[in-house]
């Protein structure tokens, strides 16, 4: 219990840290300590179609996607066991739509807490929807698609910190 309540010390300083910048900036190398010195533990998994890696912990698994899923943009779907949590990992083609442009179809989609930013250098918007229980990352590609990653639920104890993990993990693929 110890280490989980260092991990969790750890990785709020590392968020309020980097909200207190102007365009927070998450890095997987300031969130991998504090989870190795916790003891909590995952694996990163890769995306060929857009040569993407993302960390998910321990318990979330791969859910095999169906022939619609992947029709709809999904490249990734991961769940524990009993569905209680999810990270749908969603590669789509918008023509070449800006992170701007991109950001203002949020807002009158009903996205709350837009805010532009970086991980591990990747130009991104995050935003939540309160009325699926989520939080979102949404990068723009050279190829002109949106890579959009959604964690839900928020509404259980230390989710934020989780996803926070997830979302600082996502990086290019080596």
């Amino acid at each position: 219990m110890k280490k989980l309540l260092c991990v969790v010390m750890a990785l709020c300083l590392t968020m309020a840290c980097a909200l207190a910048e102007e365009a927070p900036a998450l890095n997987w190398e300031d969130f991998a300590p504090a989870l190795e010195a916790g003891g909590v533990t995952g694996q990163f998994y890769t995306f060929d179609e857009i040569a993407v890696a993302i960390w998910m912990p321990e318990g979330l698994n791969p859910v095999e996607l169906t022939e619609e899923d992947v029709a709809n943009g999904y490249i990734g779907y991961f769940a524990p066991d009993d569905q209680s949590a999810a990270v749908s990992i969603v590669y789509v083609d918008v023509n070449g739509m800006s992170l701007e442009d991109y950001t203002a179809q949020l807002e009158s989609a009903g996205a709350t807490e837009i805010e532009p930013g970086t991980v591990n250098g990747l130009p991104c918007v995050s935003y939540k929807l309160a009325e699926q229980d989520s939080v979102s990352i949404a990068f723009t590609t050279e190829a002109g698609y949106i890579l959009e990653v959604t964690c839900t639920p928020l509404s259980v104890e230390n989710a934020e910190l989780v996803w926070g993990a997830v979302v600082a993990s996502i990086q290019p693929a080596a």
